[in-house]
């Protein structure tokens, strides 16, 4: 009796990638695919005020959050940023920048200015190189010299254009940028911190949205619905932005366990590639060929850092 061999093409293929990998892949995907979409979902919320999105975005995340790490089991180390007034300080430093991100994406969303946005997030990473040369002590190579020129370049060529500096852009990169330094002298999990920071500005978010609330007019438009006093759809989206908050951070700390560094690293340019997109093709923002030239730009200098960083982690340590 003979048997016949395994078919070893499909098992080859079948671990092309690990479970683990393919669960990581996926996460990041999901991640990035939510944060690239997101602008979509706050221009349904253009009725109402920044402000008062930013607010409800606070409380119902920082719900979710701290739902998320009770069922972890994580609440001891929220408890313990608390007892520590050093880290706790650098915990509102975190909540001022990663509130006044928020605030200026939300801003910019509002405004028509999703364009500018996304080229925040796209000069983040070179930014992250320049703080680090600054503050960590960390030399620049010349591709990675050549990659922040590429950006100054570009802000010059946007700054001619419009007449004045890409202020949100600019806001938006280096508020995140200083965000992930100090985030990262803190050793803390990604959600443990993110519950930190919006327990921080909760009852500032609360007591203004309350505030709003038994201050409004009796029997106000829905036009002029403020704080609580939102129509039922409206309402329901505000709470959304909880779950649009909160999404995306699970599934990255999920990805980041499972992906190398270099996969998450090229795949994060996904969320403001959907952000130029969306500006361009779904509520036709300006993309002359000043803007063209200028992302052009920023695109190359992130190829040049993408490939010198892989071949950076790909290079033998010396002996």
């Amino acid at each position: 009796m003979t048997t016949e061999p395994p078919n070893r093409g499909s098992s080859a293929a079948s671990s092309f990638f690990s479970p683990d990998e393919t669960r990581g892949l996926l996460s990041a995907l999901g991640a990035f695919i939510v944060w690239g979409w997101s602008p979509m979902y706050f221009k349904w919320l253009s009725h109402v005020s920044p402000i008062e999105i930013i607010s409800h975005r606070i409380i119902w995340s920082s719900v979710l959050v701290m739902l998320l790490i009770v069922s972890t089991r994580k609440i001891g180390q929220f408890l313990e940023i608390y007892r520590d007034p050093k880290r706790l300080y650098v915990f509102v430093l975190t909540t001022l920048l990663i509130g006044g991100n928020w605030l200026t994406f939300v801003w910019a969303i509002s405004n028509d200015r999703i364009l500018e946005g996304s080229l925040g997030y796209y000069i983040n990473p070179l930014v992250n190189i320049l703080l680090g040369m600054i503050f960590l002590g960390e030399r620049l190579n010349k591709w990675q010299t050549v990659s922040i020129l590429c950006a100054v370049a570009a802000v010059a060529i946007l700054t001619i254009q419009v007449g004045h500096l890409p202020w949100i852009s600019l806001v938006l990169a280096f508020s995140f940028g200083f965000y992930a330094l100090l985030r990262k002298k803190t050793g803390v999990d990604s959600a443990v911190g993110l519950v930190v920071e919006t327990t921080l500005l909760f009852p500032v978010a609360l007591g203004f949205l309350l505030y709003l609330t038994f201050t409004a007019e009796p029997g106000a438009s829905t036009e002029a619905a403020t704080g609580f006093l939102f129509d039922f759809e409206s309402l329901l989206l505000l709470v959304g932005t909880g779950i649009v908050t909160a999404t995306p951070l699970i599934l990255f700390t999920t990805a980041a366990k499972y992906l190398k560094f270099t996969t998450i690293g090229i795949l994060q340019y996904l969320a403001p590639t959907m952000h130029v997109f969306i500006a361009v093709y779904i509520y036709n923002e300006p993309f002359d060929q000043s803007r063209l030239f200028a992302f052009a730009l920023i695109w190359l200098g992130l190829i040049i850092f993408s490939v010198d960083g892989y071949r950076g982690r790909r290079r033998p340590a010396a002996l």
